[in-house]
């Protein structure tokens, strides 16, 4: 079965630009530079249909910038002989993310790529949140899609300036990351298949996180 890829981009860099041109003069965000100390993140579980152990692994870019979550297991489907738990598959990330002293982070916006199979008749459904252990605070985005389709697609969130949840200045953390593909039937033929993907037969798929900056009070 053919397979797509999804690429998964934060942009804290660039929608920090536009921030600063849409906020008034007289407003300073904090953003910065990237710390110059290296970030380190570490998997402390994984759990979920989408993600079978040993299927996912986390790597951090020299910069600071980025880090990026590669994933070789996550397919969404329903219809033949689909097994009837396959319309949904998720995944539960929670990291431990050990930042330079005196900087916080936030996850500023979100740009999810990959490939749908979908019966005339059917739907789907991608959905992500993003919040930091003990914290109220949780981003939830759903972005939905309907058959006919058999393309890659693409849906983009963004976080506005006042809504960016920052991971709380020194106090250790988890940042849990969960995701959802889910696949319905709908009107289309239960004797076809319809899919929706996070993976990629050619290669492991890679899901890049950029981060936004900002030093904490006192610093």
């Amino acid at each position: 079965m053919a397979r797509g890829l999804l690429r998964f981009l934060l942009s804290g860099a660039s929608l920090a630009a536009l921030l600063v041109a849409a906020l008034p003069a007289q407003a300073s965000p904090a953003f910065e530079d990237p710390p110059p100390d290296k970030i380190v993140i570490k998997v402390a579980t994984v759990n979920g249909s989408g993600c079978p152990q040993g299927t996912t692994a986390v790597a951090v870019s020299e910069d600071n910038t980025a880090f990026t979550v590669t994933y070789s297991d996550y397919l969404a489907q329903v219809g033949g002989n689909s097994d009837p738990t396959a319309f949904r598959k998720n995944c539960q990330l929670s990291l431990v993310v050990h930042v330079p002293g005196g900087f916080t982070y936030a996850i500023a916006s979100a740009d999810y790529r990959g490939f749908a199979a979908l019966q005339s008749g059917s739907n789907a459904m991608q959905r992500a949140s993003y919040y930091f252990q003990g914290s109220p605070n949780t981003q939830f985005r759903s972005h939905p899609f309907s058959g006919p389709l058999n393309d890659n697609w693409q849906a983009t969130d963004e976080t506005d300036w006042a809504q960016l949840v920052w991971a709380p200045c020194g106090v250790q953390r988890n940042f849990n990351i969960n995701t959802e593909l889910r696949v319905n039937l709908g009107s289309s033929s239960p004797s076809k298949v319809s899919f929706m993907t996070m993976d990629s037969t050619d290669g492991d798929i890679s899901t890049v996180y950029h981060l936004a900056w900002k030093q904490c009070p006192g610093k």
